[in-house]
């Protein structure tokens, strides 16, 4: 008689850490020697907070770059949305930037053989210049709506890079300036990201520093996640052949703390992050929850969209979810929170973001989902901080 197979590990495979030092943060462009001075700050419109859990306090919202500059603590992360799927995680004075992608309304990506793309927004930040300093960037996968040719002209070369295999393998392969830090990672493998010893962020009085980061330090575990471009079928069988739209992860971004002496063993999630990529609703989305034995999502970003390929005046082709896909994911790893991205801004998006609205008030999950615009900021508490 059959019986069901014991759920496979989360990770299957652990790559070399990657040390994180807040307090020489790599300059993000190629000619900078440093970072400017003083550090550009985050241009946040509205900070959004849990939809069932309102904060105690009242937020001001920023409106300019002269706002106050943010003070980390370890209570709390954020994560900016600055357009497309390009946003800026932050924890504990730890900053990741995922999917890079400045450019603005008028410009043009390619996409692959014969297809072409029409950005028809502008980011919140307007260039790699704007940002404050990060420690790395979360790369779904080698396409120029998420690390555009400019982004990959003007980013240095020494910054941490966390994607693909595929992605890796561009980046590193540039001729005169290839990338010299990247990490390739396929699903189900993880990447540690501990902070180096002696190199504590610097998080502002009552924070972490008092007391409990005395003997744990923050730190990030990046796994990848199955992710599919392409569904199944011969269309997939073609693209392996031409190679025409490259392989994507997701991503599970775990925030949490260590110890110095223990390293990965030690560490402690205080709080997780889904980040769906350009995924479609596929199968291999189900080992997801299979592999968390139990373990709960806080926050999902979802990429949304339903990209279509050719182009919207050709539409053959979906290669992202659209809004009722995105539903189906929401049902499928039930996270706490839901936050769309990825939905407007390439006029290959099919799927405006009112479809994924749609279906998640006839689904009842209304209290369920945080939507951001684009200069917006959804604050979160970490666990066990």
């Amino acid at each position: 008689m059959d019986t069901e197979q014991p759920p496979k590990p989360l990770r299957e495979t652990n790559h070399p850490p990657l040390v994180l030092n807040p307090q020489k943060r790599t300059p993000f462009l190629k000619t900078a020697t440093h970072h400017p001075s003083p550090e550009p700050i985050l241009p946040i419109a509205h900070t959004k907070h849990h939809p069932r859990k309102p904060p105690t306090t009242t937020t001001t919202p920023q409106t300019t770059t002269t706002a106050r500059p943010e003070t980390p603590d370890s209570n709390s992360g954020s994560v900016y949305f600055i357009g497309t799927a390009t946003t800026i995680i932050s924890f504990a004075g730890l900053r990741l930037l995922t999917d890079p992608n400045f450019l603005h309304a008028g410009d043009h990506v390619h996409l692959g053989p014969g297809v072409t793309a029409q950005r028809l927004t502008n980011p919140a930040v307007p260039d790699l210049a704007s940002l404050p300093p990060v420690d790395a960037v979360l790369l779904s996968h080698y396409h120029e709506d998420h690390f555009d040719r400019e982004v990959e002209a003007q980013l240095s070369r020494d910054m941490p890079i966390v994607t693909t295999e595929h992605a890796k393998q561009c980046l590193t392969e540039k001729g005169e300036e290839p990338f010299r830090k990247v990490w390739g990672v396929g699903e189900f493998e993880g990447v540690f990201m501990p902070v180096g010893d002696g190199q504590d962020p610097d998080i502002g009085e009552g924070g972490a520093g008092e007391g409990r980061t005395k003997k744990k330090k923050p730190a990030v575990r990046v796994t990848g996640m199955p992710g599919k471009h392409v569904p199944p079928g011969p269309l997939a069988a073609i693209n392996e052949l031409l190679g025409a739209v490259p392989p994507t992860n997701g991503w599970l971004v775990e925030l949490g703390w260590t110890k110095p002496t223990e390293g990965e063993e030690g560490f402690e999630t205080g709080y997780r992050i889904y980040i769906s990529g350009d995924t479609l609703m596929v199968d291999e989305l189900k080992e997801i929850p299979r592999r968390l034995r139990g373990d709960k999502i806080d926050l999902m970003l979802v990429h949304l969209g339903g990209t279509t390929i050719p182009g919207p005046n050709m539409p053959l082709l979906m290669v992202t979810m659209d809004g009722a896909q995105g539903v189906q994911l929401m049902r499928l790893v039930d996270p706490d929170v839901t936050v769309p991205i990825h939905f407007d801004d390439y006029d290959v998006f099919c799927s405006p973001l009112d479809d994924f609205k749609k279906e998640v008030d006839a689904a009842g999950f209304g209290d369920k989902v945080v939507y951001l615009d684009r200069g917006d900021e959804f604050k979160f508490t970490i666990r066990g901080a």
